[in-house]
């Protein structure tokens, strides 16, 4: 059973594949539109959200299938106290795979001890939000023609943004890469990152000025202050 918890969960060919594969949903959606006849998507959202939730509703509706589950956690048995681990496993029982989105870094990675359908992190904390960097990843590679060789800028909240986490992460594997991290101090790229980002023999640079590296970036990534984390 497969589960997505963070980009690298799926090798470089597969994540190549699935970018294929949504570039030709998005050619022709109707050929695809009964791959999911009978099966249950269940959405647990535990923190808000409205491009995140709906974006995988819709695609789940698109493809044939139905949505369970909530958008407000208070509407579920965890307003009396429940479990994340009780919720997981029950939900389990009336689902095909389940889509969490949790405001607590890890959070994603626990459920999967208790689920007996395949996981899918849509946002844990300052984590990780893999599903995003696949949408990115197609972005880029629609408008570029390709994922490699490229300066990306990444400018706003880089401590506690999971979207920039995620996508300098996947990006580390294409060939060619540099990072030019753009955040006053309090918000610079966490160290473990950075760690990352070296251990795949790329370089990045860091610096608190946009004005000042913008002409020599071939993507600019903007991340609004993740209030929330405070």
């Amino acid at each position: 059973m497969r589960h997505m918890l963070n980009p690298l969960d799926f090798s470089l060919e597969e994540t190549e594949s699935l970018l294929e594969l949504a570039a030709d949903i998005e050619k022709d959606r109707f050929r695809y539109a009964h791959v999911c006849d009978g099966k249950k998507l269940a959405t647990l959202f535990y923190e808000p959200s409205t491009r995140t939730r709906l974006s995988f509703e819709s695609a789940m509706c698109r493809l044939g299938g139905s949505v369970v589950g909530f958008s407000e956690p208070n509407s579920s048995s965890v307003s009396k106290g429940e479990s994340l681990g009780d919720t997981i496993r029950t939900v389990s029982c009336y689902a095909d795979a389940i889509v969490m989105r949790h405001p607590v870094a890890g959070s994603a990675e626990e459920a999967t001890k208790y689920t007996e359908v395949p996981f899918i992190n849509a946002g844990d904390g300052g984590n990780q939000h893999p599903t995003q960097t696949l949408t990115d990843l197609l972005t880029i590679k629609s408008l570029k023609g390709s994922l490699e060789n490229h300066t990306i800028g990444l400018c706003g909240d880089l401590k506690n943004g999971r979207t920039v986490h995620s996508l300098v992460k996947s990006m580390s594997r294409y060939k060619g890469i540099k990072f030019i991290f753009i955040s006053p101090d309090e918000l610079k790229m966490p160290k473990y990152i950075k760690d990352a980002i070296q251990e795949q023999g790329h370089a990045y640079y860091e610096t608190d000025n946009l004005d000042e590296v913008i002409g020599s970036l071939d993507i600019l990534y903007m991340t609004r202050v993740q209030r929330e984390r405070f």
